[in-house]
């Protein structure tokens, strides 16, 4: 990592609140590993310094705001792609046990490979559908945290996540701007899975001022049985909101 790349990540975590100067050789060799798999794999579209540093790195870290995931919790990452937030989450926050779960083995193999690398032994990388796990006694209702970052609309969310927490647990989405339309399906969607919408934190991203917004949900009850729907149903009929 460059001199500016490294400012860059002090600058936005400063932001954040967060002191990541005994992780930089982590971040450094995380952006390394991102930059060589990268160019194998066509892991993310984001190729400079700048945007990885800023839209993976910080971006991912923006998670912790509000404090939901300051503990010992087991945090599965839905959708994780490459492995955000989960790699920079497991980085600074050494005491949570990681599940990044992706469809897709080469980025599940590239996550398991590249969290080896960096000696983070509390990621456990999943192939797998979060529709499959959510009806698996495996999974089901045995997560105190969910995370997903920009992976679907919010009812879709609500479906996919909230079947994998354990009552009391805590989902964090990470989203753009939101709409009122969004927000109301989402809220819809919460109810009818087990839970309820607490927290609505809309933000802008630390240096590049990127609009995010934080939505919080916490389980209440157990999910019935239906949900979530098999395979691909929650996305294409998303409950309470027209697929677009």
């Amino acid at each position: 990592m460059t001199p500016e790349g490294l400012a860059l990540l002090r600058r936005g975590a400063e932001e954040l609140q967060l002191d990541v100067t005994p992780h930089e050789a982590q971040f450094a060799r995380l952006l390394a590993l991102l930059r060589s798999g990268n160019e194998r794999l066509n892991l993310t579209a984001l190729k400079t310094e700048e945007d990885i540093v800023l839209k993976h790195f910080v971006d991912s870290l923006t998670t912790l705001r509000g404090g939901h995931l300051d503990g010992a919790y087991r945090t599965l990452d839905l959708g994780t792609g490459a492995g955000f937030p989960a790699l920079p989450l497991a980085i600074v926050r050494p005491e949570l046990d990681l599940v990044p779960l992706d469809s897709i083995r080469k980025k599940i193999d590239f996550v398991r490979d590249t969290a080896a690398e960096l000696g983070l032994s509390h990621v456990t990388p999943q192939v797998g559908r979060a529709e499959t796990l959510g009806q698996s006694a495996e999974h089901r209702e045995q997560y105190d945290r969910v995370v997903a970052r920009a992976v679907a609309a919010l009812p879709v969310l609500a479906e996919l996540a909230l079947p994998l927490l354990r009552v009391g647990g805590v989902f964090v989405a990470q989203k753009g701007p939101l709409s009122d339309e969004e927000l109301e399906a989402g809220r819809r969607a919460a109810g009818e899975v087990g839970g309820r919408v607490t927290e609505v934190d809309a933000f802008t991203l630390p240096v590049s001022g990127d609009a995010r917004t934080l939505i919080v949900l916490e389980k209440q009850r157990p999910t019935p049985a239906r949900y979530p729907r098999r395979e691909g149903v929650p996305t294409h009929q998303p409950l309470f909101w027209k697929a677009k």
